[in-house]
Protein backbone atom coordinates (compact mmCIF):
# COMPACT_ATOMS: atom_id res chain seq x y z
CA UNK A 1 0.00 0.00 0.00
CA UNK A 2 2.42 2.62 1.17
CA UNK A 3 5.18 0.74 -0.83
CA UNK A 4 2.93 0.54 -3.91
CA UNK A 5 2.55 4.23 -3.99
CA UNK A 6 5.78 4.47 -3.84
CA UNK A 7 6.02 2.35 -6.55
CA UNK A 8 3.57 4.19 -8.50
CA UNK A 9 5.25 7.41 -7.64
CA UNK A 10 8.85 5.66 -9.11
CA UNK A 11 7.12 5.02 -12.47
CA UNK A 12 5.27 8.10 -13.40
CA UNK A 13 7.99 9.84 -11.89
CA UNK A 14 10.59 7.95 -14.57
CA UNK A 15 8.25 9.47 -17.67
CA UNK A 16 9.24 13.28 -17.49
CA UNK A 17 6.11 15.94 -18.27
CA UNK A 18 6.13 17.02 -22.09
CA UNK A 19 5.16 20.12 -23.58
CA UNK A 20 1.81 19.26 -25.72
CA UNK A 21 0.84 15.64 -27.02
CA UNK A 22 3.08 13.24 -27.85
CA UNK A 23 2.63 11.57 -31.36
CA UNK A 24 1.24 8.48 -29.72
CA UNK A 25 -0.98 9.12 -27.31
CA UNK A 26 -3.96 12.17 -27.03
CA UNK A 27 -4.43 12.38 -23.00
CA UNK A 28 -8.08 13.99 -22.24
CA UNK A 29 -6.97 15.35 -18.69
CA UNK A 30 -9.90 15.36 -15.86
CA UNK A 31 -13.30 13.91 -17.17
CA UNK A 32 -15.94 14.28 -14.67
CA UNK A 33 -17.80 11.33 -13.83
CA UNK A 34 -19.78 12.11 -11.01
CA UNK A 35 -20.07 14.59 -7.73
CA UNK A 36 -20.11 13.85 -4.34
CA UNK A 37 -19.35 16.24 -1.20
CA UNK A 38 -19.14 19.64 -3.52
CA UNK A 39 -16.16 17.58 -5.19
CA UNK A 40 -15.93 16.54 -9.16
CA UNK A 41 -14.52 12.63 -9.49
CA UNK A 42 -12.33 12.59 -12.51
CA UNK A 43 -10.36 10.54 -14.50
CA UNK A 44 -7.69 10.99 -17.45
CA UNK A 45 -7.62 9.48 -20.65
CA UNK A 46 -5.01 7.78 -22.61
CA UNK A 47 -6.29 7.29 -26.67
CA UNK A 48 -3.45 6.10 -28.73
CA UNK A 49 -3.31 7.89 -32.13
CA UNK A 50 -3.00 5.05 -34.17
CA UNK A 51 -3.98 1.60 -34.32
CA UNK A 52 -6.52 1.97 -31.42
CA UNK A 53 -8.17 -1.64 -31.05
CA UNK A 54 -11.66 -0.36 -29.35
CA UNK A 55 -10.58 -1.73 -26.37
CA UNK A 56 -10.81 0.48 -22.63
CA UNK A 57 -8.95 -0.81 -20.14
CA UNK A 58 -9.24 1.14 -16.34
CA UNK A 59 -6.35 1.78 -13.89
CA UNK A 60 -7.52 2.04 -10.49
CA UNK A 61 -5.29 5.29 -9.02
CA UNK A 62 -5.12 3.86 -5.29
CA UNK A 63 -2.78 2.65 -2.93
CA UNK A 64 -4.05 2.29 0.92
CA UNK A 65 -7.43 3.40 -0.87
CA UNK A 66 -5.93 6.93 -1.06
CA UNK A 67 -6.25 7.96 -4.60
CA UNK A 68 -4.01 11.09 -5.71
CA UNK A 69 -3.62 13.69 -8.44
CA UNK A 70 -0.56 14.00 -10.35
CA UNK A 71 -0.07 15.42 -13.83
CA UNK A 72 -1.56 12.99 -16.28
CA UNK A 73 1.39 13.83 -18.76
CA UNK A 74 3.97 12.14 -16.51
CA UNK A 75 1.95 8.88 -16.37
CA UNK A 76 2.12 8.61 -20.39
CA UNK A 77 5.58 5.81 -19.62
CA UNK A 78 3.23 3.64 -17.09
CA UNK A 79 0.90 2.89 -19.53
CA UNK A 80 2.66 2.94 -22.70
CA UNK A 81 2.69 -0.86 -22.59
CA UNK A 82 -1.27 -0.86 -23.03
CA UNK A 83 -1.40 2.02 -25.38
CA UNK A 84 1.57 0.88 -27.89
CA UNK A 85 -1.04 -2.39 -28.60
CA UNK A 86 -3.88 0.03 -29.25
CA UNK A 87 -5.68 0.14 -25.63
CA UNK A 88 -7.57 3.35 -24.35
CA UNK A 89 -6.27 3.62 -20.74
CA UNK A 90 -8.93 5.49 -18.14
CA UNK A 91 -6.75 6.76 -15.08
CA UNK A 92 -9.47 6.47 -12.04
CA UNK A 93 -9.65 8.38 -8.90
CA UNK A 94 -11.90 7.92 -6.46
CA UNK A 95 -12.62 9.65 -3.24
CA UNK A 96 -9.46 9.26 -1.03
CA UNK A 97 -8.89 7.78 2.11
CA UNK A 98 -9.16 9.45 5.41
CA UNK A 99 -11.60 11.74 4.05
CA UNK A 100 -13.68 8.72 2.29
CA UNK A 101 -13.69 5.05 3.17
CA UNK A 102 -13.81 1.83 1.04
CA UNK A 103 -17.37 1.74 0.62
CA UNK A 104 -17.31 5.39 -0.79
CA UNK A 105 -14.47 4.38 -3.20
CA UNK A 106 -16.13 0.89 -4.08
CA UNK A 107 -19.37 3.02 -5.05
CA UNK A 108 -16.64 5.39 -7.04
CA UNK A 109 -15.22 2.72 -8.86
CA UNK A 110 -18.55 1.32 -10.00
CA UNK A 111 -19.85 4.53 -11.34
CA UNK A 112 -16.65 4.89 -13.19
CA UNK A 113 -17.32 1.97 -14.94
CA UNK A 114 -20.65 2.51 -16.03
CA UNK A 115 -20.08 6.18 -17.04
CA UNK A 116 -17.13 5.19 -19.20
CA UNK A 117 -19.52 2.38 -20.71
CA UNK A 118 -22.56 4.67 -21.56
CA UNK A 119 -20.08 7.11 -23.14
CA UNK A 120 -18.08 4.09 -25.28
CA UNK A 121 -18.83 6.27 -28.64
CA UNK A 122 -17.33 9.68 -27.27
CA UNK A 123 -13.85 7.59 -26.51
CA UNK A 124 -14.46 4.85 -29.65
CA UNK A 125 -14.00 2.15 -27.30
CA UNK A 126 -16.53 -1.12 -27.76
CA UNK A 127 -18.64 -0.88 -23.88
CA UNK A 128 -18.00 -4.58 -23.75
CA UNK A 129 -14.41 -4.67 -24.00
CA UNK A 130 -13.42 -2.74 -20.80
CA UNK A 131 -10.48 -4.41 -18.36
CA UNK A 132 -9.47 -2.86 -15.20
CA UNK A 133 -6.42 -3.60 -13.31
CA UNK A 134 -4.76 -2.00 -10.16
CA UNK A 135 -2.53 -2.51 -7.84
CA UNK A 136 -2.84 -3.03 -4.10
CA UNK A 137 -5.74 -1.64 -3.17
CA UNK A 138 -5.99 -1.05 -6.53
CA UNK A 139 -6.06 -4.39 -7.43
CA UNK A 140 -8.76 -4.83 -4.39
CA UNK A 141 -11.20 -2.23 -6.11
CA UNK A 142 -10.41 -4.02 -9.42
CA UNK A 143 -11.37 -7.65 -7.88
CA UNK A 144 -14.72 -5.99 -6.67
CA UNK A 145 -15.23 -4.93 -10.66
CA UNK A 146 -14.79 -8.34 -11.01
CA UNK A 147 -16.68 -10.30 -8.98
CA UNK A 148 -19.74 -8.47 -7.11
CA UNK A 149 -20.79 -6.70 -10.54
CA UNK A 150 -24.45 -5.03 -11.58
CA UNK A 151 -26.73 -4.93 -14.42
CA UNK A 152 -27.31 -1.33 -13.58
CA UNK A 153 -31.10 -0.20 -12.28
CA UNK A 154 -33.31 0.60 -14.98
CA UNK A 155 -35.77 2.79 -12.27
CA UNK A 156 -32.51 4.95 -11.83
CA UNK A 157 -33.12 8.65 -12.09
CA UNK A 158 -29.65 8.94 -13.16
CA UNK A 159 -28.95 7.71 -16.45
CA UNK A 160 -25.17 6.89 -15.38
CA UNK A 161 -26.99 4.55 -13.07
CA UNK A 162 -28.99 2.54 -15.37
CA UNK A 163 -25.60 1.25 -17.03
CA UNK A 164 -24.20 -2.38 -16.15
CA UNK A 165 -20.69 -2.05 -14.26
CA UNK A 166 -19.32 -5.16 -15.06
CA UNK A 167 -15.64 -5.35 -16.55
CA UNK A 168 -14.27 -8.28 -19.40
CA UNK A 169 -10.98 -8.78 -18.02
CA UNK A 170 -9.51 -8.12 -14.19
CA UNK A 171 -5.85 -8.16 -13.67
CA UNK A 172 -4.59 -7.13 -9.54
CA UNK A 173 -1.59 -7.18 -8.53
CA UNK A 174 -0.80 -8.01 -4.94
CA UNK A 175 -4.25 -7.28 -3.84
CA UNK A 176 -6.40 -7.64 -0.86
CA UNK A 177 -8.97 -10.20 -1.79
CA UNK A 178 -10.42 -10.95 1.94
CA UNK A 179 -10.57 -7.90 4.09
CA UNK A 180 -12.22 -10.03 7.39
CA UNK A 181 -9.01 -10.67 8.12
CA UNK A 182 -7.39 -6.81 7.97
CA UNK A 183 -9.84 -4.85 10.23
CA UNK A 184 -9.97 -3.69 13.56
CA UNK A 185 -11.96 -6.59 14.86
CA UNK A 186 -9.85 -9.12 13.03
CA UNK A 187 -8.05 -11.75 15.68
CA UNK A 188 -4.20 -11.30 14.59
CA UNK A 189 -4.39 -8.73 12.43
CA UNK A 190 -1.10 -7.67 10.90
CA UNK A 191 -0.43 -4.61 13.34
CA UNK A 192 0.27 -2.23 9.79
CA UNK A 193 -3.07 -2.13 9.02
CA UNK A 194 -4.03 0.03 12.12
CA UNK A 195 -1.81 2.58 9.80
CA UNK A 196 -4.95 2.53 6.90
CA UNK A 197 -8.05 4.52 8.12
CA UNK A 198 -10.28 2.73 4.91
CA UNK A 199 -9.80 -0.41 7.04
CA UNK A 200 -12.08 1.33 9.67
CA UNK A 201 -14.51 -1.18 8.86
CA UNK A 202 -17.46 -3.27 11.26
CA UNK A 203 -16.75 -7.39 10.13
CA UNK A 204 -20.01 -6.86 8.09
CA UNK A 205 -18.95 -4.10 6.00
CA UNK A 206 -15.39 -6.31 5.69
CA UNK A 207 -17.24 -9.15 4.29
CA UNK A 208 -19.80 -6.99 1.81
CA UNK A 209 -16.18 -5.81 0.37
CA UNK A 210 -14.08 -9.04 0.04
CA UNK A 211 -13.93 -10.13 -3.20
CA UNK A 212 -13.18 -13.75 -1.99
CA UNK A 213 -16.92 -13.52 -0.82
CA UNK A 214 -18.27 -13.07 -3.99
CA UNK A 215 -16.93 -15.44 -6.51
CA UNK A 216 -19.05 -17.23 -8.70
CA UNK A 217 -19.04 -18.88 -12.11
CA UNK A 218 -19.95 -15.68 -14.34
CA UNK A 219 -16.64 -13.79 -13.05
CA UNK A 220 -14.43 -11.54 -15.41
CA UNK A 221 -10.89 -13.96 -16.51
CA UNK A 222 -8.79 -12.36 -13.60
CA UNK A 223 -5.23 -12.30 -13.74
CA UNK A 224 -3.73 -12.58 -10.07
CA UNK A 225 -0.04 -11.27 -9.60
CA UNK A 226 1.94 -11.44 -5.81
CA UNK A 227 5.28 -11.56 -4.66
CA UNK A 228 6.23 -14.39 -2.16
CA UNK A 229 7.62 -12.11 0.38
CA UNK A 230 5.05 -9.77 0.73
CA UNK A 231 4.68 -9.07 4.21
CA UNK A 232 1.62 -6.53 3.97
CA UNK A 233 -0.62 -8.20 1.96
CA UNK A 234 0.76 -11.60 2.35
CA UNK A 235 0.49 -14.06 -0.89
CA UNK A 236 -1.99 -16.38 0.55
CA UNK A 237 -4.55 -13.39 -0.37
CA UNK A 238 -4.16 -14.30 -3.99
CA UNK A 239 -3.61 -17.75 -3.06
CA UNK A 240 -7.12 -18.12 -1.81
CA UNK A 241 -8.88 -15.99 -4.27
CA UNK A 242 -7.50 -18.39 -7.04
CA UNK A 243 -8.40 -21.49 -5.59
CA UNK A 244 -12.02 -19.95 -4.92
CA UNK A 245 -12.21 -19.08 -8.86
CA UNK A 246 -10.59 -22.55 -9.47
CA UNK A 247 -13.53 -23.88 -7.61
CA UNK A 248 -16.34 -21.90 -9.76
CA UNK A 249 -14.60 -22.57 -12.82
CA UNK A 250 -13.42 -19.14 -13.44
CA UNK A 251 -10.64 -18.53 -16.13
CA UNK A 252 -8.14 -17.48 -14.22
CA UNK A 253 -4.50 -17.19 -13.75
CA UNK A 254 -1.64 -16.79 -11.06
CA UNK A 255 1.38 -15.44 -11.09
CA UNK A 256 3.74 -15.69 -8.02
CA UNK A 257 6.96 -13.92 -8.16
CA UNK A 258 9.88 -15.12 -6.49
CA UNK A 259 11.48 -13.03 -3.88
CA UNK A 260 9.05 -9.87 -4.53
CA UNK A 261 7.37 -8.36 -1.48
CA UNK A 262 4.85 -5.54 -2.06
CA UNK A 263 6.26 -3.54 -4.41
CA UNK A 264 8.15 -5.15 -7.18
CA UNK A 265 11.89 -4.44 -9.21
CA UNK A 266 12.51 -3.03 -12.30
CA UNK A 267 12.77 -6.80 -13.84
CA UNK A 268 9.43 -8.02 -11.75
CA UNK A 269 7.71 -4.79 -13.06
CA UNK A 270 8.27 -5.22 -16.31
CA UNK A 271 7.30 -8.93 -16.43
CA UNK A 272 4.14 -8.56 -14.47
CA UNK A 273 3.49 -5.45 -17.24
CA UNK A 274 4.08 -7.83 -20.09
CA UNK A 275 1.43 -10.54 -18.10
CA UNK A 276 -1.05 -7.69 -17.86
CA UNK A 277 -0.90 -6.50 -21.77
CA UNK A 278 -0.56 -10.47 -22.70
CA UNK A 279 -3.98 -11.01 -20.70
CA UNK A 280 -5.70 -8.36 -22.14
CA UNK A 281 -4.95 -8.90 -25.27
CA UNK A 282 -6.46 -12.23 -24.65
CA UNK A 283 -9.84 -11.35 -23.53
CA UNK A 284 -10.33 -8.03 -24.81
CA UNK A 285 -8.06 -7.08 -28.12
CA UNK A 286 -10.58 -9.08 -30.74
CA UNK A 287 -14.75 -8.14 -30.46
CA UNK A 288 -16.31 -10.60 -28.83
CA UNK A 289 -18.31 -13.09 -30.75
CA UNK A 290 -22.22 -12.34 -30.59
Amino acid sequence: MSQTLFMLALLMAAQPPQNGQAADVQITADVVYGHKAGLAMTFDVYTPTKDANGAGVLFMVSGGWYSQWAPPENARGLFKPLTDKGFTVFAVRHGSSPQFGIPDAVADVRRAVRFIRLNADKHHIDPDRLGVYGMSAGGHLSLVLGTASDEGDPKAADPVLKVSDRVNAVVAYVAPTDLRIMVSAAKDRLPAYANYPALNLDMKAAEEYSPLVFVTPDDAPTLLIAGDKDDLVPIMHSENIYKAFEDKKVESKFMPIAGAGHGFNAEDSKRAMEATVSWFEQHLAKPAEK
